[in-house]
C-alpha cells in the first residue's frame, strides 16, 4: 500500500479496531503491539509509525468515530461540544457505548477525554474564553459521560440532554 494520507487513515483505523477488539477479550496490559499488528494484518514497524501508545490509538479512533458519525448525521459543528450540540453528543455516545464500555473495562477512560479535548482543539484561538470555554464543556461532559458510563447507561440520551440543560441553567 502507498504512503498517502487515506492509506495512513485506514492503516490507523485497522489498528485501533484490532486494539479495541483484543481489549473486548483480554487485558489491555496484556496485549502486545505484536497482536495488535498480526490481528490488524500489518507489520509491527506500521504501529510505532503512527502510535506511541495504546491510549493514542483509542483516541484516534473515537475522534475518527466522531467525524464519521457527525457527518453522517449531517451535523454543521463538529468541532465543539456545547449547549447547542449536547443532543449529538449523548446520542453518539450511546450508539457507541459498547466501545465505550470496553474502554472503561480496560481503565482508559482518559482516552475518552483526550478524543473530547481532541475534537475541540480547532476552535482554540489566541482569545482566552474560547480556551477556558473548550475545557470547561470538555471536562463537564466527560464527567456526565463518566457517570452515565458507570451507571450503565440507564438514562437515555435525550433524559441525559434534559440533565445537561438543567445544570447549566437553560
Amino acid at each position: 500500500m502507498g504512503n498517502n494520507a487515506k492509506t495512513t487513515q485506514f492503516l490507523k483505523e485497522c489498528m485501533a479496531d484490532a486494539l479495541i477488539n483484543l481489549m473486548s477479550r483480554k487485558s489491555v496490559s496484556d496485549i502486545t503491539i505484536d497482536e495488535i499488528a498480526v490481528s490488524a494484518g500489518v507489520h509491527r514497524s506500521t504501529w510505532f509509525r503512527n502510535f506511541t501508545s495504546k491510549s493514542e490509538a483509542i483516541t484516534f479512533k473515537l475522534t475518527t468515530l466522531w467525524f464519521k458519525w457527525a457527518d453522517k448525521h449531517d451535523i454543521k459543528i463538529q468541532n465543539r461540544y456545547d449547549i447547542s450540540n449536547a443532543r449529538d453528543f449523548f446520542l453518539f455516545n450511546y450508539e457507541m457505548r459498547e466501545i465505550i464500555v470496553i474502554i472503561y473495562n480496560a481503565k482508559m477512560q482518559s482516552a475518552i477525554f483526550d478524543a473530547f479535548y481532541t475534537v475541540m482543539t480547532p476552535q482554540y484561538g489566541a482569545n482566552a474564553e474560547e480556551c477556558y470555554g473548550a475545557r470547561f464543556y470538555s471536562y463537564g461532559l466527560f464527567g456526565l459521560l463518566d457517570e452515565w458510563v458507570r451507571r450503565g447507561f440507564c438514562e437515555t440520551h435525550e433524559e441525559m440532554v434534559e440533565i445537561f440543560h438543567k445544570m447549566m441553567g437553560k
